[in-house]
């Protein structure tokens, strides 16, 4: 296995978790706090999309995938089009409000994107430096490590509050 087909195994395994998590959820359910001020699974889903197609644009030096695709115009949320999550109040996050299949398919055409661009990179590439202000240097192989580790964190909370729905 090459590191571009793990890196490929690593991210096209969210997507399933992330199903698991929003199957047969309501737009309600997905908005609901799993407990005073924690992040909804709809605000972890779009969050975990949101964060990976931002990096992977920007290593990839193109445009997101939330604006070109039409995506920010069809979740129609109360912010511009540059926000993803970071930072945000728990008044914000409870603002996100969406169903299963729109959190999802936004997800699975950010997935799509990243693996197109990961079939594209050879070993050499992963080297390359891409944030010098790191010490050491971040390289593309460690962001991509980062991106995809933040997914999964956020992806397993998405699970964990699906439990906690569940068990209501």
């Amino acid at each position: 296995m090459t590191p571009a087909e793990l890196l490929i195994e690593s991210f096209t395994r969210i997507p399933s978790i992330i199903d698991r998590a929003t199957a047969d959820l309501d737009a309600q359910q997905l908005s609901a706090r799993p407990g005073p001020g924690t992040n909804t699974i709809a605000w972890l889903v779009w969050h975990t999309a949101r964060g990976q197609d931002v990096q992977i644009a920007d290593l990839q030096g193109s445009d997101e995938v939330w604006t070109t695709d039409g995506w920010y115009d069809r979740f129609e949320l109360p912010f511009g089009p540059d926000e993803m999550g970071y930072g945000m109040s728990a008044g914000d996050v409870a603002r996100v409000v969406a169903t299963a299949d729109l959190l999802t398919g936004y997800l699975d055409a950010v997935t799509a994107r990243t693996r197109g661009y990961l079939e594209g990179l050879t070993e050499a590439d992963l080297d390359d430096v891409v944030d010098p202000g790191w010490n050491p240097p971040v390289t593309r192989g460690v962001r991509l490590v980062s991106i995809v580790d933040d997914c999964v964190q956020h992806a397993g909370q998405a699970s964990y509050a699906r439990g906690i729905l569940d068990r209501l």
